[in-house]
């Protein structure tokens, strides 16, 4: 049995693939698995054993509707293909999956509860949904493959990245906590000034090393940043992303945005304070497999017209901003005290 799976985007949804690949390649250890991705994500999924990688190039070889034929080509190539698995769904998906149609390749589908997930945004009905990761799995238990929840890390560095990042944390007495202040949606963003009183807080208590994550668009902003947090890293712009793995499943903490970094975070098997605005958890984004009070957010009942937007685009119904305006520094901090991470 050969099994085409697929997920290319984006970086924190692609990463949440790991529990399932994990599960099957444990559990199904005969069934041959080709995992279709982008070249900035191998690292997700190179300690997975006896998975096969496929890395489409989109911007050149499968770029268009004439790259989606040779990309069906190249995949035929990988030998004889018994079923889809689509994590994706998107139209590249659906227009990929036609072609195997056409040949006599069934397709299994992610169901990614768009209608649950608009009666939360809506304010009908605040109830907690399947993880992302959950709905991975339901996919391969309706394709015939039900999985039990494999232990955690799910994201394994390789040993390269592992040497390397012991070279650079050899410092001891201090607590190693990581920082990814920014999010791609300015709704999921908390204030700046709030995480510098934040960390300031922290510091102030213990002896702290802060390690500032982002994404490559942010170096300039973290920069700034890293200059009013004393004796804080840089890792944006610095680390390869194995490096940037190896180095958040070496924190005591990573504090984070509804963020690709959030995920990562969890899957390597660190501890992840997540701090939540206009998103939610309850639409099944969390991160991954931690304690619900990890995610810090004002509650439902002192603020109901939260969550308004599932992914985090848009604008602030109440022009206010009142789900992170609230969500004071002392407030988070005495939450991650109250949890005795510090």
């Amino acid at each position: 049995m050969h099994l085409l799976v697929i997920r290319t985007s984006a970086m924190g949804d692609v990463a949440l693939v790991t529990p399932a690949l994990r599960g099957m390649k444990s559990q199904y250890p005969h069934v041959k698995i080709t995992m279709v991705t982008r070249s900035p994500f191998e690292q997700f999924f190179h300690s997975i054993g006896d998975l096969d990688l496929f890395i489409a190039d989109f911007g050149g070889r499968h770029k268009g509707i004439a790259g989606l034929f040779r990309l069906f080509s190249d995949l035929r190539k990988t030998g004889r293909i018994d079923r889809i698995i689509d994590l994706h769904d998107v139209l590249r998906t659906k227009v990929l999956r036609f072609m195997f149609f056409l040949t006599g390749v069934s397709s299994t589908v992610i169901d990614k509860g768009r209608p649950e997930k608009r009666r939360i945004t809506s304010g009908l009905k605040k109830v907690k949904l399947r993880h992302s990761g959950e709905r991975y799995m339901d996919v391969f238990d309706r394709a015939g493959y039900s999985l039990k929840y494999v232990e955690g890390p799910w994201i394994i560095p390789s040993i390269e990245a592992q040497k390397k990042i012991s070279s650079i944390l050899t410092e001891s007495g201090v607590l190693h906590i990581g920082v990814a202040p920014y999010a791609m949606h300015p709704l999921k963003a908390w204030p700046e000034d709030y995480m510098i009183t934040l960390l300031r807080m922290i510091s102030e208590r213990v002896r702290t090393r802060f390690w500032l994550f982002g994404g490559r668009e942010e170096t300039a902003r973290l920069s700034s940043f890293q200059e009013k947090i004393k004796g804080a890293v840089m890792v944006a712009g610095t680390l390869d992303l194995g490096e940037e793995l190896a180095l958040m499943s070496r924190l005591d903490m990573m504090i984070a945005m509804d963020s690709s970094n959030m995920h990562m975070a969890a899957l390597a098997g660190t501890n992840v304070i997540s701090i939540w605005g206009a998103t939610d958890p309850v639409t099944g984004f969390g991160a991954w497999q931690q304690p619900d009070e990890y995610a810090v957010r004002i509650p439902f009942e002192e603020l109901d017209c939260r969550p308004c937007t599932v992914y985090g685009k848009g604008k602030c119904r109440r022009k206010d901003f009142a789900c992170m305006i609230r969500l004071t520094p002392e407030r988070v901090f005495e939450k991650i005290v109250s949890l005795n991470l510090l």
